[in-house]
């Protein structure tokens, strides 16, 4: 096509365009305004990438960068990737980058608006004879599905969805196209310079870009849910003072930072401390207060298009940076993140596994410890003196403990949502739960919930620990805790796992460890210096940590392979397990139990930090690959920040000063004191059965339903029929006393349903052992 005799109402070729992805999911920083703007804002190499409307579920732009051109050539500053990063305080998320190249410099400052759903850029290139052009990918409603307009503005729309980009200097030309054959990047890749001027582009992956008239200015970008309203938007910005309009901006974060209470530290620790703080601050939701995703990024988010990502919440992630916002006295934001789960709570008085802002469900996974942590979430502001028993707080916890109750000890999925069975991270949140939450109930109850607690406690190695193991090292270690079992049905600790991310991935349960045993110490169920967790840090320190130049860090399990191919290549479902931050928090925190210094984790999460001081989900653990931007110790392309690793980063900061972890609760202390317990009563389910119970103890039968137990000794002999009692929590039971059980030597039973009249058609049995 001659390029001079291109007319305007000429549409791009190349529609609907490729197939529209994300944006880079390692960020530089993450921003968004204390007031009631709607709008985050990610920056990644030096740019804009996705941003967040109306809530923190919802990107609606791939990027936002810029192509600088002059008598040289041209250059995309994303591409170049030759710029500095900075911020006017830690706790101040207002990034300046300086982006810097032969014949150029070009400063930005990304401001969210307090007061209006816009980000404003404010923008100064200076050179010789150099023009600036923005270029924007829409990708609104998180569909391919987009419509652009190029004129005194650029525009987009999708559904109830809009965008407008204006200059406060105005485009002196603009063009409409199609991501992949007709977009700006294309243009200056073909043509070497600014030649098309499409207006109009729709029905596709659609994309922006105009030439600024003026080389200094301000960029605002509204978003609304009509054409109009983004328009107005982003007119009535660019009409704000823009210095009234940061003053306010940093004013407002000021006074949030003003009540941070940062235990004494180095100043390295402390600015690591406020960023993290800052970055949990940046999740939370506007509409929906007190929500906090997970990450504002999609993990190798520029592979795909996943309308996920970790933009949702994970009741694990939220309470774990609640837990760790009361370390730094922030109780009214943990509170508000407590009232936020109240809502979200289902009627069976579960959490989806993750889900929108809003609620609404997007996984559909089962995961105890997201039903446990809630409760010990209300158990920390309670002691924190900030809650009092109101009738929302005590119908979430009862209707989470009634859960447990029904379906424990066995949970649908770990905490890596990948298996089903016995995990210890799992049982342990549990367990404290139970505890915890006792005085919520009455009498009767309370001594249901604490023989449960009791019960499970004394089964964690049963079910999680392997003495012996294939995996022993040398004469001198007895055995390990395993990273977790399948379900007594399928095998239990004899039973295999597969681990869904590598190809041939089944298991032996007994090959696998993790770090999960980590949490028996650190709430208060094993001592630090039990032989079997000893035992095991020896073995994740051999078998799971790697040092690299950060320091070091821990896989999640042995064989992992959730993360990039040995290229680089981002994961696709399979790939290689990479090195987790959070983890050496965790490594960490044993540390501060077992009276070791945790300051080398301290000091080696600052060091795995990206350029903004952004915690990555994984670090790479292998060779350089510089085309890639994979460097040993430095974050890997999965998901940054991650908003449970800053939270681990805050916990451990301050229990490296207190000497006690958040997930420490006095109850379980005075109870358990690291020891495991003798329940009087042993709890057999189906769900959890037993081949033997120890002598002089109860046995307690359960079900879901009224049931007729018939019960006999070995080869059946001395037959007895038992019906069934209503229990707590719509439980259904036979109590079998000590001195039937040992008269009996081996019991054999079944059941019939009442309700039914079905027997269960299979014989069940245990022994009573020494």
């Amino acid at each position: 096509m001659d390029q001079e005799k291109l007319q305007h109402d000429d549409l791009p070729p190349g529609a609907p365009g490729i197939a529209p992805t994300w944006s880079s999911s390692d960020k530089d920083t993450v921003t968004t305004a204390l007031g009631t703007s709607r709008v985050w804002a990610t920056i990644g190499h030096g740019i804009v990438n996705e941003i967040y409307w109306p809530s923190t579920g919802h990107p609606q732009i791939r990027d936002l960068g810029f192509i600088i051109a002059g008598p040289d050539g041209w250059t995309e500053v994303k591409r170049a990737n030759r710029y500095v990063i900075s911020t006017p305080h830690n706790a101040v998320p207002l990034p300046k980058v300086v982006h810097e190249g032969p014949g150029y410099r070009l400063e930005l400052e990304f401001l969210c608006h307090p007061l209006r759903d816009t980000l404003l850029i404010r923008y100064d290139l200076s050179g010789d004879d150099v023009r600036l052009y923005a270029i924007l990918a829409p990708h609104l409603n998180s569909s391919a599905d987009n419509v652009a307009w190029a004129g005194a503005d650029l525009s987009a729309a999708s559904g109830n969805v809009a965008l407008c980009l204006r200059a406060d200097g105005d485009f002196s030309r603009t063009s409409a196209g199609y991501v992949g054959t007709s977009d700006g990047w294309q243009d200056f890749t073909g043509n070497g310079a600014m030649t098309w001027q499409y207006p109009h582009a729709s029905n596709g992956n659609v994309a922006l870009m105009g030439e600024l008239a003026a080389n200094s200015g301000t960029l605002a970008l509204g978003f609304a849910e009509t054409l109009e309203g983004a328009r107005t938007l982003s007119r009535s910005s660019l009409a704000d003072d823009y210095a009234e309009t940061t003053n306010l901006f940093v004013e407002q974060w000021q006074d949030w930072g003003k009540t941070l209470r940062i235990p004494y530290t180095t100043p390295q620790l402390r600015r690591e401390a406020e960023i993290s703080a800052t970055v949990i601050k940046v999740h939370e939701d506007r509409t929906y207060a007190g929500a906090v995703v997970a990450s504002l990024s999609v993990p190798w988010g520029s592979s795909h298009d996943d309308a996920g990502g970790y933009h949702l919440v994970w009741t694990r992630d939220t309470v774990e940076a609640a837990l760790a916002l009361i370390t730094i006295g922030k109780l009214d934001d943990a509170g508000r993140t407590l009232d936020y789960l109240i809502g979200t709570q289902g009627d069976d008085g579960s959490w989806a596994q993750n889900y929108f802002p809003d609620g609404h469900g997007y996984w559909t996974g089962k995961q105890l410890d997201e039903v446990a942590l809630p409760v010990l979430l209300a158990a920390k502001l309670k002691a924190a003196g900030h809650l009092t028993f109101s009738k929302p707080e005590q119908t979430m916890v009862r209707q989470a403990i009634a859960f447990i109750v029904r379906n424990g000890p066995m949970s649908d999925q770990d905490r890596w949502e990948e298996n089903a069975g016995a995990s210890p991270f799992t049982l342990a949140v549990m367990i404290c739960a139970l505890v915890v939450a006792a005085e919520y109930f009455a009498a009767d109850e309370q001594d249901y919930l604490l023989a449960l607690a009791d019960c499970w406690n004394e089964r964690i190695e049963e079910w999680t620990y392997a003495p012996g193991g294939p995996l022993v090292a040398d004469a001198q270690m007895d055995g390990y805790y395993v990273r977790m079992s399948p379900r007594p049905a399928d095998g239990g600790m004899a039973g295999s796992i597969n681990r869904r991310n590598v190809a041939h991935g089944s298991v032996a349960a007994d090959h696998l460890v993790g770090m999960e045993f980590l949490y028996l110490v650190r709430t208060g169920l094993r001592a630090p210096h039990d032989k079997r967790i000893t035992d095991t840090v020896r073995l994740i320190d051999t078998l799971l940590r790697r040092e690299t130049p950060s320091g070091p860090s821990y896989y999640r399990y042995n064989g992992d392979g959730y993360g990039e191919h040995a290229d680089g290549s981002p994961f696709d479902g399979v790939g290689i397990g990479r090195l987790w931050p959070l983890l050496t928090g965790e490594r960490g925190h044993y540390a501060v139990a077992a009276g070791e210094d945790p300051a080398p984790y301290l000091d080696a999460m600052v060091r795995m930090v990206g350029p903004g001081g952004l915690l990555p989900e994984q670090i790479w653990d292998s060779p350089a690959i510089p085309e890639r931007e994979l460097f040993p110790g430095k974050p890997s392309g999965s998901a940054m920040p991650l908003v449970w690793a800053h939270g681990e980063f805050l916990k451990l900061l301050a229990a490296s000063v207190t000497g006690r972890p958040a997930e420490t609760f006095v109850e379980v202390e005075t109870r358990y004191a690291g020891v495991p317990p003798k329940a009087s009563c042993w709890i057999w389910r189906e769900s959890s059965a037993f081949a033997a119970v120890p002598a002089g103890r109860d046995v307690l039968i359960e079900g879901t339903e009224p049931f007729l137990l018939r019960i006999g000794g070995a080869d059946w002999s001395d037959i007895r029929n038992m019906a069934s009692e209503p229990g707590c929590f719509g439980m259904h039971g036979v109590r079998l006393d000590r001195k039937l059980l040992a008269s009996f030597g081996t019991v054999n039973f079944t059941f019939q349903n009442i309700r039914t009249s079905a027997w269960r058609g299979r014989d069940f049995s245990f022994s009573i052992s020494a």
